[in-house]
């Protein structure tokens, strides 16, 4: 089971948080920092996406819509379904945050390396991971205007206006210049790929620094976060198995099959939070728990899974196409 190490750095800037959170001046300045630092965040997401390999891709739209709607429409419904556990298992800021997760795109590196350890469809994945993040920036902040509303702890229609302001204009900008800006980006991917998750920590710093001074965690026990991880592993189960024999019902091919669990049943941290941070504000460290608890176990769950399907003998048997010759070793980051 693989803990993920960059859990470990977000638990220890909770836990930093907890112990130093920002007041006054400080906390005008972690504010200003964090924002700077999401609209920086999505600039080089806009940068690293390739118009041309996204164009390219379209050509498997069958698979595509089924991800978007696994991701968009599956997950949300199940998310309004669990408002029935409200609250006797669940309390309801940690339910908003639960809906909230359902709410978030797929993740990019973690259902590529997945779909690779499985002998899948690694093409697809990569498309299919690009598409949903590219939509959840228009898709994600319009959910939750109309499922979360006025009480989604702080949301309002102005969260709107941010969202394309801080993250859709960055995203657009890093489009435009990628024709000069791109080959800098790939040359030092490494680099900006610290600067990324350095971006999140800060963003996470800042919302559980303000939800520590306005006493928001004296409304979570023990008993709550267990019975959030319990709901968290149905839903996760319910998803990879939807995923998996939905394809099968589909007709898709076993390779395809494997792109579309892995890639329709995650959510990614990198966008969701840098999203919460902007829809929920003061709000956003409950918001954002779910999210991070969710992260953690998809990762754990999705190993064990890639790793038996890799010795399916259906997998086995299968001669080398272009799904395996395509496999890279990516590493199952926080997207």
């Amino acid at each position: 089971m693989p803990v993920d190490p960059y859990i470990v750095l977000l638990l220890g800037t909770v836990g930093l948080a907890a112990l130093f959170p920002a007041h006054g001046t400080g906390a005008h300045v972690a504010s200003g920092a964090s924002t700077a630092a999401i609209a920086f965040l999505f600039f080089l997401y806009g940068a690293r996406l390739s118009t041309r390999e996204a164009m390219d891709g379209l050509r498997h739209w069958r698979l595509h819509l089924t991800v978007l709607a696994c991701t968009f429409l599956v997950f949300p419904v199940l998310g309004l379904v669990a408002r029935g556990l409200v609250p006797v298992v669940l309390t309801q800021p940690l339910y908003q945050g639960l809906l909230f997760l359902t709410l978030v795109p797929s993740t990019i590196q973690s259902s590529i390396a997945f779909t690779s350890i499985a002998r899948g469809n690694v093409p697809a994945a990569i498309c299919a991971g690009s598409f949903s993040s590219l939509v959840g920036i228009v898709v994600t902040p319009l959910l939750a205007a109309v499922l979360l509303g006025g009480s989604g702890g702080g949301f309002s229609a102005d969260s709107l206006v941010k969202i394309v302001l801080q993250l859709l204009v960055p995203f657009l900008a890093g489009q435009v210049l990628r024709r000069w800006i791109g080959g800098f980006v790939a040359r030092h991917k490494r680099v900006l790929g610290l600067v990324d998750r350095g971006s999140i920590l800060l963003v996470v710093y800042t919302a559980f620094s303000e939800g520590m001074v306005r006493g928001i965690w004296h409304q979570v026990s023990p008993a709550r976060l267990g019975a959030l991880l319990g709901v968290e592993a149905v839903l996760l189960a319910v998803m990879l198995g939807l995923t998996w024999y939905g394809g099968r019902m589909l007709g898709f091919p076993r390779e395809d099959r494997i792109a579309i669990q892995f890639a329709g049943s995650k959510k990614s941290l990198a966008s969701g939070l840098p999203m919460a941070s902007v829809l929920f504000g003061a709000h956003a460290s409950l918001a954002v728990l779910p999210l991070m608890l969710f992260h953690q176990m998809q990762l754990m769950v999705c190993a064990v899974i890639a790793k038996r399907r890799a010795r399916d003998p259906e997998a086995a048997g299968e001669p080398a196409g272009p799904a395996a010759g395509s496999r890279t070793a990516v590493g199952t980051g926080s997207r």
